[in-house]
C-alpha cells in the first residue's frame, strides 16, 4: 500500500499527523485507498476516512488511543469478504493483511497455533497438514479469508457438524480495545473489562432462558458463554467470538487444530429438492460425517456429473484408510433414501465437486435467467430437524413475495443461505426488500432460529435482533457493549446500535441511467454499471496461489495489493460511476492506475462466481480515458502492430540487422514505449500467407471447392510465426483431405486495438474483416492463436452487438484441435509417448476451453498438465515498460518452474505467441504450437511409417 500525504478534505490534518507520528504501519487517506474499501461482499457501503495498514500490535494500540483521542471510528478488516457489511466502516480501517499475518508458534503435540489476526486460512491448514493436524472451520472463502475475520464473524463452513464453529476453536485471544488498552482473554482469566462479571451475575435469569439451543446460533453477542455454569465456567473467548469487531481488535489468537482424516470419501446424494434433501440430512448425523451440505440443481451446471436429482447433498466421511473412508461412505449412501447416488474417492473429483459447492455464494448471484440475486437473507440457522419445513414455508414467502432464490449450505447444521432477485435500486424494490426480511425474521424465529447461522448481524440483520431475542436482552447486549467500548467508537452501527438494514445499500449511489458504452454487455442489458455490480465481493480473485488450470487474478498474486485484484478494480469503477469518492469519472487516475497492470488474461471472465469480465471493463475504460488526447506511446506502438508489421513485412531482414544493434534496438524501444528489458521480436522473412500463396497447386490436396479449410492468418501467425501456420496446412490437409485455402488479405480481428482500448478503430478493423470474410453459413475458421480466437468469439460480438454478422462469425471459430476434433473424428495422429510442459493461454482457458487440446495431447501419447495461470506477457501487456517486474513474477508463479524442472525429452507446448516469447526471453526454452508437434509427427511418420514414436527435442529442454 503506497502511502499517501494529500488526506481529502474531510481529514483533520491533526489526525493525519498525530496517527502518522504514532504508528510505524503506512496509512493512506486518498481517493483509491478509500474507494477500495467502501464495501465488503453485502449489499451495503460505507465510505471511510482513510485506511491504516498496522505494523504490529502496539500500531494497532497507537492507532486506537489517536482514533479515540480524535474522535474517529475504527473498523478491523481481513478479507473483506463478509457478507453483512460489518467489514465496512465511515472511519479509519486496519486493513490487518499487509502485515499481521504470520504463523507465530505451531505445537503438534498441543494441537494449538498461535497466529496474528491477518493469517489466511489455507496458509494455517497448509502449515499444520503436515503434522496431520487441520483447523476444522473451514468457510468456502478458505483461500482469502483471515483468521482474525474467522474469529469476528464467529465462521463456521463445511466441516462444523465434526469440529463446531471458530468459536470452539479458539483457546486465547489478545485483543485491544478503543483507547489503546490491551486485554487478555481465556477461559478461567478475567472475563473482559470492569463491570462485565457484575452485569452477568446481575442477570443470569434472563440470560439462562433466552438463547434458543441449535448448533449455528450466531446472532447477537454470545452472553450465555458468560454464566458461571457454562462448562469450564466463565468463557470470555467465546463471547468475545462473532461480536463482528464492535468490542475490540484481535492481535493475536490461540486456536486449537484437530486431527485431518487420513483419507476421505465424498457420497453424493440425489433428492427430488432442496426441502427433502434438508429433511434427509438430520438421519445422516448419526453416521458422524464430516459434512452434511446441501444444494439444488439452480446452482449447478448440467455437465457437473451428479446423480439424478434436483437437490444433493454432499456428505464427507473420513478414515484411516481410503478404504475405511470409503466403506464410510457407503453405509452412508445405503441410509439416505436418496433417489440416487454416487462415492467419489478420486481425490481431483471431490475437488471439482467441491469448487462447485464453494463457488455458490459467487454463481447464486445470478438466477438462471440472468436476474441479479443478492444477499440479505443470507444465512439463517434453524434445528435441523425443523429444515425442511422450513424450507417450505421459506419457499413460499418468497412466492408471495414475487421473489426468486435458490437455498443451499450447511443442512447437517439446519444453516441456509440463498441470494435473492432484490430490487435494491428502486425505492419500492427497496421498500418489498424491508418487508420482505422482517416476515422472514419471524418466520425463522417461529422455526426456533436464529438470524445468522454464520456470517454474522452486521448491518443486513443486526435492527431485527430484537425479534428473536426480545428488546430486554437486545439492551443488555447494548450495556455489554458499552463496557467494552464506551466511546462507541469500534465499528458504529453494526451489532449494537444497528443501522437500519435498508440504509447505506451500495447500489443507490450508481447512475439511474445506463452509461453510454462501446461494449454490448449482453449479459447485463447493455448496462455497464450492472457489468460492474456482477462483483459481488467473495474475492474469489485473492487467492495467493493459483491451482489446476486456473488463471485470476494473476497481478493481485504478483503484487499482493487489493487495487490489482479483479475485485479491487470492480470497487474502484463502482465508486467511479458513484462519483463521491472518486469524482473525475472516466479521466480517473485512480482507476488508471489500478487497471494499468491488469494483464487483460479474461481469467476472470471464467475463474470469477459471478463472470466479472476485467479485460473488457478495461478496454472499455481506456477508451474513455484517453478519448480525446495523447496515449501512451505503447498504444500507438502495440496497440497498431498490425498496421506496423504489414508495413515492416518487405523489410524483414535489414529491421532485423538494426534490431541486433544495441543502441538502435533502445531508441526504438525507448520511443515505442516497450521495456528496455524486453527483447525485440524477429520478423519473419517470408509471411505464411506469401508462402501459401506460393505453394498452392504444389502441395498434397488439390483444390476442391466443396472440400476446403479456411484458416486465419493471425497478425502473430502471418508475421512473427508462420511456421506454426506451415505446420498447419501439412496436418490439416493430411487429416481431414482438404485443401487450405490462402488467406483473404487484411483481415484483422481487432485484438491490439482492443487490449489498448482504441475501440474506435477496433470497430472499424472488424467491420473490414465482415465486409472482406466470405464465409458460408456454419462454416467453420480455425484459428491457430488464441488469442485472437477469443477476441473474434467474444470482443468482436459484443463491440459490434448489432451486426449479425458478427454473432455468425464468432459462432464459427475452431481451435486447430477444436478443428481435427469435429473434421477428422477418425484420424489417428501419431504416437510420440514423451512427457509435456509449457502453458494453456489464459484466454484459451477463459474463453475457448481446452478440451479437444488435452485429447489431442492425449491420443497422442503426450503426458502430464500444462501449466495453468498466465505467462505474464500477455500481449502488449508485458512488453509496456512499468511492467517487467509484474511480467517476470506471474510467468514465475507457475511456468517458468515447471519447464525448470522438466525432464530430458520433455515437449514444451505454447499455443500463444506471447507464452512461447516469454519462455524464449526468460527461461532461454523453445516452445512449440501443438500444431508444430503434430507435423512434426506427421512427416516423420511419412518418411519411416514403421516408427512409432521418436526420440524427444534435446534442444527443447
Amino acid at each position: 500500500m503506497a502511502e499517501q500525504h494529500r488526506p481529502h478534505t474531510d481529514m483533520p490534518p491533526a489526525f493525519v499527523a498525530a496517527l502518522r507520528s504514532a504508528v510505524r504501519g503506512t496509512s493512506d487517506f486518498g481517493a483509491a485507498a478509500r474507494a477500495l474499501t467502501t464495501m465488503d461482499a453485502s449489499n451495503y457501503r460505507r465510505v471511510p476516512l482513510g485506511v491504516l495498514a498496522p505494523r504490529d500490535a502496539d500500531d494497532i494500540a497507537a492507532a486506537l488511543a489517536v482514533c479515540r483521542e480524535h474522535g474517529v471510528p475504527v473498523v478491523a478488516r481481513g478479507g473483506g469478504t463478509s457478507i453483512a457489511g460489518q467489514a465496512t466502516g465511515t472511519g479509519l480501517v486496519l486493513d490487518l493483511t499487509r502485515h499481521l499475518r504470520a504463523i507465530l508458534d505451531l505445537d503438534p503435540a498441543a494441537r494449538t497455533a498461535v497466529v496474528q489476526p491477518g493469517v489466511i486460512l489455507d496458509d494455517l491448514r497448509a502449515a499444520a497438514a503436515p503434522h496431520g493436524l487441520t483447523f476444522g472451520p473451514d468457510p468456502s472463502t478458505h483461500s482469502r479469508c483471515t483468521l482474525g475475520g474467522m474469529i469476528g464473524n464467529n465462521s463456521c463452513g463445511a466441516h462444523s457438524v465434526a469440529w463446531g464453529t471458530t468459536a470452539d476453536n479458539v483457546a486465547k485471544l489478545s485483543v485491544v480495545r478503543y483507547g489503546g488498552e490491551a486485554l487478555r482473554l481465556e477461559q478461567g482469566g478475567a472475563e473482559g473489562p470492569e463491570g462485565v462479571p457484575s452485569l452477568i451475575a446481575a442477570h443470569l435469569a434472563l440470560l439462562r432462558t433466552g438463547y434458543p439451543g441449535l448448533p449455528r446460533r450466531i446472532s447477537g453477542y454470545a452472553l450465555d458463554a458468560l454464566l458461571p455454569e457454562h462448562p469450564g465456567g466463565p468463557d470470555p473467548v467465546r463471547a468475545f467470538c462473532g461480536s463482528e469487531g464492535t468490542l475490540g481488535v484481535v492481535t493475536e489468537a490461540t486456536v486449537r487444530l484437530v486431527e485431518a482424516p487420513r483419507a476421505r470419501a465424498l457420497a453424493v446424494l440425489g433428492y427430488a429438492d432442496e426441502s427433502e434433501a434438508a429433511d434427509a440430512a438430520p438421519g445422516l448425523l448419526p453416521y458422524r460425517p464430516l459434512t452434511v451440505e446441501g444444494m439444488a440443481a439452480d446452482l449447478v451446471t448440467e455437465s457437473a456429473g451428479l446423480p439424478r436429482g434436483a437437490a444433493w447433498l454432499f456428505v464427507e466421511t473420513g478414515g484411516d484408510t481410503p478404504a475405511e473412508a470409503r466403506a464410510h461412505a457407503e453405509r452412508v449412501l445405503r441410509g439416505a433414501g436418496a433417489v440416487d447416488g454416487t462415492v467419489v474417492t478420486d481425490p481431483a473429483g471431490q475437488r471439482a465437486l467441491w469448487r462447485i459447492r464453494e463457488d455458490a455464494a459467487g454463481t447464486a448471484t445470478r438466477m438462471p435467467d440472468g436476474a441479479e440475486a443478492w444477499p440479505g437473507w443470507e444465512d439463517c440457522a434453524v434445528p435441523p430437524a425443523r429444515l425442511g419445513a422450513y424450507l417450505r414455508d421459506f419457499r413460499a414467502l418468497l412466492a408471495e413475495h414475487g421473489l426468486r432464490g435458490t437455498p443451499y449450505g450447511h443442512f447437517g447444521d439446519g444453516c441456509v443461505h440463498v441470494r435473492v432477485d432484490f430490487d435494491l435500486i428502486s425505492t419500492d424494490g427497496v421498500a418489498r426488500f424491508r418487508r420482505f426480511s422482517e416476515e422472514t425474521a419471524s418466520l425463522v424465529v417461529a422455526h426456533g432460529g436464529s438470524l445468522s447461522g454464520e456470517h454474522g448481524d452486521g448491518q443486513a440483520r443486526a435492527e431485527l435482533l430484537p425479534r428473536m431475542y426480545g428488546d430486554e436482552l437486545v439492551a443488555l447486549f447494548h450495556r455489554f457493549k458499552d463496557l467494552w467500548d464506551p466511546d462507541g467508537g469500534l465499528n458504529p452501527g453494526i451489532l449494537a446500535r444497528p443501522a437500519r438494514l435498508d440504509e447505506n445499500l451500495r447500489f443507490a449511489v450508481l447512475p439511474k441511467r445506463p452509461v453510454d458504452v462501446e461494449f454490448g454487455y449482453p449479459q447485463d442489458g447493455g448496462d455497464f454499471a450492472g457489468a460492474v455490480r456482477r462483483c459481488v465481493g467473495v474475492a474469489k480473485c485473492r487467492t495467493t496461489e493459483a491451482t489446476g488450470a486456473g488463471v485470476m487474478c494473476p497481478s493481485f498474486r504478483a503484487t499482493g495489493e487489493e487495487a490489482h485484484s479483479t475485485r479491487g478494480r470492480a470497487r474502484l469503477l463502482h465508486e467511479m460511476l458513484a462519483g463521491e469518492v472518486i469524482t473525475d469519472g472516466w479521466r480517473s487516475e485512480e482507476v488508471r492506475d489500478a487497471l494499468d497492470l491488469c494483464l487483460s488474461c479474461k481469467g476472470c471472465r471464467s475463474d470469477c462466481p459471478v463472470g466479472v469480465d476485467m479485460a473488457t471493463y478495461k478496454a472499455e475504460f481506456l477508451h474513455h480515458h484517453y478519448r480525446g488526447r495523447l496515449r501512451p506511446a505503447a498504444h500507438y506502438a502495440l496497440g497498431r502492430l498490425p498496421r506496423w508489421l504489414r508495413l515492416a513485412a518487405p523489410f524483414a531482414r535489414p529491421l532485423n540487422a538494426l534490431a541486433r544493434l544495441r543502441p538502435l534496438a533502445a531508441l526504438a524501444k525507448r520511443l515505442a514505449g516497450i521495456a528496455p528489458e524486453r527483447g525485440l521480436p524477429v520478423l519473419a522473412t517470408q509471411a505464411y500467407s506469401r508462402w501459401l500463396r506460393a505453394r498452392q497447386g504444389k502441395g498434397t490436396r488439390v483444390l476442391s471447392t466443396n472440400r476446403v479449410v479456411r484458416l486465419w492468418a493471425d497478425t502473430f501467425t502471418e508475421y512473427l510465426s508462420p511456421q506454426v501456420g506451415r505446420a498447419a496446412v501439412r496436418v490439416l490437409e493430411e487429416a481431414t483431405g482438404r485443401t487450405v485455402l490462402p488467406p483473404v488479405p487484411g483481415l484483422c480481428c481487432g485484438l491490439t486495438y482492443v487490449s489498448t482500448g482504441q475501440l474506435d478503430a477496433a470497430r472499424r478493423v472488424m467491420r473490414r474483416t465482415l465486409d472482406r470474410l466470405d464465409l458460408s453459413p456454419g462454416e467453420p475458421l480455425v484459428v491457430l492463436e488464441p488469442s485472437c480466437a477469443a477476441t473474434l468469439r467474444t470482443d468482436l460480438p459484443e463491440l459490434l452487438p448489432d451486426d449479425p454478422r458478427a454473432a455468425e462469425l464468432a459462432s464459427s471459430i475452431r481451435t486447430f484441435a477444436h478443428y481435427l476434433e469435429e473434421y477428422a473424428p477418425d484420424w489417428t495422429p501419431p504416437r510420440l509417448d514423451r512427457p509435456a510442459a509449457g502453458q494453456t493461454h489464459c484466454h484459451q482457458h477463459a474463453v475457448l476451453g481446452d478440451a479437444a487440446e488435452r485429447g489431442l495431447r492425449e491420443r497422442m501419447g503426450l503426458t502430464g498438465e500444462l501449466s495453468g495461470g498466465c505467462c505474464g506477457l500477455a500481449g502488449n501487456f508485458g512488453f509496456e515498460k512499468g511492467h517487467w517486474e509484474v511480467s517476470v513474477a506471474c510467468a514465475e508463479e507457475r511456468l517458468l518452474p515447471a519447464v525448470r524442472g522438466a525432464e530430458p525429452g520433455t515437449e514444451l507446448l505454447a499455443d500463444g505467441f506471447s507464452c512461447r516469447t516469454q519462455l524464449d526471453q526468460l527461461a532461454g526454452r523453445r516452445a512449440r504450437h501443438l500444431a508444430e508437434v503434430v507435423a512434426e509427427a506427421v512427416e516423420e511418420a511419412a518418411e519411416d511409417p514403421t516408427r512409432a514414436s521418436r526420440e524427444g527435442p534435446g534442444d527443447d529442454v
